[in-house]
């Protein structure tokens, strides 16, 4: 145990004479023997737990003396953030006293005490958000001066104040609420100050906190406050700077957080994102052609079609006029049909949400996107195939009837995937998307049935999203009563899928009645030999809740 000692010596010996340390000095990310030190003791923190802190709490109490120089208050400070997750048990009673002191220090003159203490605090935000104790004693405080810090003079506690805020905003969600102007207000302040480096974090910061908040942002006052100096920076940034892309993914958070209040700005971020499509595609189809100097960097079109998804995700059926007289439907069929799998995972969940938000422009272009939504259907790609799948069954959900004549293809890729060994959230959406084929066009589903029964209803169990459950389980339910020997063979299974479903609406309650209480009179005598396999604890739940 001897390592820890030598860990935390090198801690102070290696934060070296740093008193002029500001923006010119090595990266925040270099590593180097300091950072190798904190994360070794960071791992022994994990290993041996509180175990540790006997060795540890003496030094860093010590340490952290105000009487010390403060080359060691700092390695202290860094130190307590190194051991924050392995050793949590045993200092959280300390963090009543540390966080305000801790709190107190993001004043300190020197930027590097400022810098890691914005880091440390970040690594204790769990216990700051759930402490029982009213927001004016440790919440309020910390927020306050954080915000001061992402203001601050020095680009690199800057930095750390951004990232340490943005963990806050994770954890904190709706405790952000009453606060959301304050908040607002320091963020954009630092849209005006921050150059290109602490720009990153500071998007990430802004996007974090759309997230965190979601539709409470959508309010003229803060719409005010936020929009005007976030489309400066989009007007300001070139097509073809990589800066652009944590821009695009701040807007894409935005977007769906404003909801319709982002329509005043959709027009040009629209227009504007489809052009970065299709250059970047022209860029590609050069660089194919052995155009000198041509070169196409596929975010550009990944970032692009994030955030045209963001749009339809928040502005819902109002995106239709936009949709209405561009080129975006001929620009996506480009991109889901793209080499690259990054380009093609995006097509898909742009596709899934046009048609969540927009059916009508979708509907007559299914012959060619249909079949090729349907050929990613392929788990060597998850993600693509994830996404793909999805927006199949969104497809199929709102376009109703007409999706019938793509069933039978639809079919040979959905039943070979549900019975593979995919990852679980691949097998849960591939049960979705059946569900939803289902619900529209049972007749069509059902005489494949016997095919998957056994690991649908294995599937289902794990949906827990509510009206992507309530669709895939009524699809269930729809198939079966279309062809009851399909599901015999299936009936543990199927029982175990019912019984999972908790708080089942009324009508999804009736639709299970009327499916077992069907299958009992249909197999008549042969009813319990059918049940005789299911669990006794599921099967009693089951005669419970629906009178079998």
């Amino acid at each position: 145990m001897r390592t820890t000692g030598t860990c935390i010596c090198l801690l102070f010996s290696s934060s070296g004479d740093q008193d002029n340390w500001d923006e010119s000095d090595e990266d925040v990310s270099d590593w180097n023997l300091r950072k190798c030190s904190a994360a070794t003791l960071d791992t022994l923190a994990t290993v041996y737990k509180d175990d540790l802190l006997p060795f540890v709490l003496p030094i860093l109490q010590k340490s952290l003396d105000a009487k010390q120089p403060w080359q060691h208050q700092e390695a202290a400070i860094l130190a307590l953030g190194a051991i924050a997750e392995g050793c949590f048990g045993g200092i959280e009673k300390h963090l009543p006293q540390l966080v305000p002191y801790l709190i107190t220090l993001l004043k300190h003159p020197r930027p590097l005490i400022r810098s890691i203490t914005c880091w440390t605090l970040s690594r204790y935000a769990k216990w700051v958000i759930k402490a029982k104790q009213d927001d004016e004693k440790y919440f309020k405080p910390l927020m306050a001066q954080l915000l001061q810090r992402v203001c601050d003079k020095n680009k690199k506690v800057q930095e750390a104040a951004c990232s340490a805020f943005a963990t806050i905003e994770e954890e904190a969600q709706e405790r952000l609420l009453p606060y959301l102007e304050p908040i607002l207000r320091n963020l954009t302040y630092a849209l005006h100050r921050y150059q290109a480096k602490n720009m990153l974090v500071l998007y990430d910061a802004i996007g974090t906190l759309a997230e965190a908040v979601g539709p409470a942002l959508n309010r003229k006052e803060l719409i005010k406050i936020l929009m005007p100096p976030l489309i400066k920076r989009w007007n300001e940034v070139n097509d073809n700077d990589r800066g652009i892309f944590p821009l695009l993914e701040c807007l894409t958070s935005v977007a769906q957080a404003l909801r319709t209040g982002f329509l005043p700005f959709a027009q040009p971020v629209f227009n504007r994102s489809l052009k970065i499509i299709r250059n970047t595609l022209l860029e590609q189809q050069r660089a194919r052609q052995g155009h000198i100097g041509a070169e196409a960097d596929k975010e550009f079109i990944v970032c692009s079609l994030d955030l045209l998804s963001g749009l339809a995700e928040g502005l819902g059926g109002a995106i239709e006029s936009l949709i209405g007289n561009s080129q975006c439907l001929m620009l996506l069929f480009e991109c889901a049909k793209d080499q690259d799998a990054d380009v093609r995972q995006s097509a898909f969940a742009l596709l899934g949400d046009l048609a969540r938000a927009c059916i009508g422009h979708i509907k007559p272009h299914l012959d060619k996107f249909v079949p090729m939504a349907a050929a990613n259907i392929n788990p060597t790609h998850i993600s693509v195939c994830n996404n793909s799948s999805w927006a199949l069954g969104e497809i199929a959900l709102h376009v109703g009837a007409p999706i019938g004549k793509y069933i039978p293809g639809l079919m040979q890729r959905l039943i070979p995937l549900i019975k593979s060994t995919a990852p679980p959230h691949l097998l849960e959406n591939a049960a979705i998307t059946l569900g939803r084929l289902g619900l529209v066009c049972p007749e069509m589903v059902a005489p494949h049935l016997k095919l998957f029964a056994k690991e649908w209803c294995r599937h289902l169990v794990s949906i827990l999203e509510p009206k992507e459950r309530e669709h895939a389980f009524r699809g269930l339910c729809s198939v079966i009563h279309k062809n009851p020997g399909g599901i015999v063979n299936s009936i543990p299974q199927l029982m175990y899928a019912i019984a999972s479903y908790h708080q089942p609406s009324e009508h999804m309650a009736r639709m299970f009645h009327t499916i077992l209480t069907g299958l009992k009179k249909a197999l008549g005598p042969k009813w319990g030999e059918a049940v005789s396999s299911c669990d006794k604890q599921v099967y009693q739940v089951l005669v419970q809740r629906y009178r079998i």
